[in-house]
């Protein structure tokens, strides 16, 4: 970094749809200010994996005041696929036989139950990897620095002046043992004006920060994860399914009513152009199973006869995982004082803030109108920085985005409290229903096995080769476990060390009787070890910049 962007106004940690959206609205809105944006990735994109369902109304507040023409461009009509004509949304009943439920989400919608807002016919189909690397490209026009290949570790934060002075980035050069090499680059400090804080999910300087600012949420965050392969199939197959097509199922295989298994979530198949297909498979961390791998289920949901007529033969040329916030509305940190999404001069974007309404199964929309709101909050108010919370807080609530959380404020909590069977029904009387204390993803582990074993293992070493992922072999591992003896002592005789099992990567493994993170290089970055560790003992911290998966077209 050169010394001319160790000192900058506005400072963007994460270069994904919500920290881009506010770099290209407010250079937009003022071209004299001096913007920068942070990414640990190598390339745009590169770190970011979605369904990436897209509502185009929030695309065009975005890039309407940047190229009214934007629609017609050749990077426009290569990311955005399609737009969803076919609404599909499958009831799965064991390996055969399934049936459209979709009439039910009509209706809902007609009679504007919450659970109507899952149809998604009118929005785009994307890449959000292509979208980002579109958003960066996009930024750069306009004059904001995008800097890439650059990990942040730390707020700078004054606790009496309750106000942010700057980043610190991580060290680089050190071995395995934390020595310094022959290359060792001490992290430099950024100083900023205002921060932004749009690292993704589970954001490593979100989540610090929320506890050095004293910020609380009033209901626990819940995560899910996703693990998609992208399929090449044959031009009859992929013609079959059509372009303007998205498939949601639910059911088998991780959920038969009464009989179990019972997990939230389902599978997902969209089409991504060029005769692929996007396959994956979605299931909430507060599944009870201690032996359940992610991707076990995407095998069975691939196996399905009506999801198997589409892929079978196919190839598959990018793979990759990643978590998401569904706690929602009450899930979303603010500052006890003023109620605002950040504090001071710090914000809190997209999903580090959790904004994913999950009756839609969205937030790609919020958060890109979280950066323009953002982005307005700063807009002529530089001066004032210890009013920027309070006036993006505003933004939120006065742009719709707030109104978009809590209307699917008490969706997931319920499903989380009663179950699959009795919550999603439950689910209609929504603003009804008192705000439900839910546990923490990792104390809701049991005993219990999931029940549908597979006849051969699942390739890990494929599935991580194919998210193209890597690490420098000799820096320390960014993945610490608190104690040992926890995992000797006690998760291996309960559970069975389950960090070896639902990791996606095989990042863990049995070392000697020891659980350990034996291929840190092997990260996805997803993180759900931090936040499923039946002990809550494993922390993610953030690895050299770099490193991670390189996803292309996820």
């Amino acid at each position: 970094m050169t010394n001319e962007y160790n000192k900058v106004s506005v400072l963007i940690v994460g270069a994904g749809p919500a920290g881009l959206s506010a770099a290209i609205t407010l250079k937009t809105k003022s071209p004299e200010l001096d913007i920068v944006v942070i990414d640990k990735a190598t390339d745009p994109g590169n770190h970011n994996l979605s369904g990436a369902v897209l509502e185009p109304a929030a695309l065009a507040r975005l890039m309407d005041p940047v190229d009214p023409d934007w629609k017609e461009s050749d990077d426009a009509k290569n990311v955005l696929v399609s737009t969803i004509d076919k609404d599909d949304v499958l009831f799965l009943l064991g390996k055969k036989f399934s049936f459209n439920i979709h009439f039910a989400i009509s209706m809902a919608k007609k009679l504007g139950l919450g659970f109507g807002q899952m149809a998604h016919g009118g929005d785009y189909i994307c890449s959000i990897s292509k979208l980002t690397a579109w958003l960066a490209k996009t930024a750069a026009s306009l004059g904001v620095e995008v800097l890439r290949g650059f990990a942040a570790e730390e707020i700078l934060w004054d606790k009496n002046e309750h106000i942010a002075t700057g980043v610190k980035l991580i060290d680089q050069g050190l071995d395995k043992e934390g020595n310094k090499e022959e290359n060792y680059l001490a992290g430099e400090t950024i100083e900023a004006k205002t921060i932004l804080l749009a690292e993704g999910c589970d954001g490593l300087l979100a989540e610090k920060f929320i506890k050095q600012a004293g910020l609380q949420r009033q209901g626990e965050q819940l995560y899910s994860i996703g693990v998609k392969e992208l399929f090449r199939v044959s031009d009859e197959q992929y013609k079959k399914f059509t372009e303007s097509r998205v498939v949601h199922a639910m059911g088998y295989p991780i959920w038969t009513p009464v009989l179990g298994p019972g997990m939230f979530g389902g599978g997902i198949m969209y089409p991504m152009g060029d005769n692929h297909i996007a396959v994956g498979m979605i299931v909430g961390l507060d599944f009870k199973y201690h032996d359940f791998n992610p991707q076990d289920a995407l095998t069975r949901f691939k196996e399905h006869k009506f999801v198997k007529q589409y892929i079978d033969g196919g190839a598959v040329t990018e793979a990759g995982a990643k978590m998401i916030p569904e706690g929602g509305f009450y899930a979303i940190p603010r500052c006890p004082e003023t109620q605002t999404v950040g504090r001071s001069n710090v914000m809190i974007l997209g999903d580090s803030a959790g904004l994913v309404n999950m009756c839609k199964i969205k937030g790609l929309h919020n958060a890109i109108d979280s950066g323009i709101a953002a982005a307005n909050a700063i807009n002529g108010n530089l001066d004032a920085p210890k009013g920027l919370a309070r006036l993006y807080t505003k933004h939120l609530e006065e742009d719709g985005v707030m109104k978009d959380m809590e209307s699917a404020k008490n969706f997931r909590q319920t499903v989380a409290r009663f179950g699959n069977l009795i919550g999603m029904p439950l689910s209609v009387l929504g603003g009804l229903l008192p705000k439900f204390k839910i546990e923490p993803d990792y104390e809701v582990m049991t005993k219990a096995s999931y029940k549908l074993k597979l006849d051969t293992k699942f390739d890990k070493d494929a599935f991580t080769a194919a998210a193209a992922t890597e690490h420098r072999e000799e820096e320390p591992c960014h993945l610490l476990i608190g104690d040992e003896t926890i995992c000797t002592q006690q998760c291996l005789g309960k559970f069975d060390a389950p960090c070896i099992t639902f990791c996606p990567a095989g990042v863990y493994e049995d070392i000697q009787g020891t659980p350990k993170p034996a291929n840190p290089s092997n990260c996805l970055h997803c993180k759900t070890c931090q936040r499923k560790c039946p002990y809550d003992n494993i922390r993610w911290t953030v690895p050299e910049p770099n490193g991670g998966p390189r996803y292309k077209t996820m």
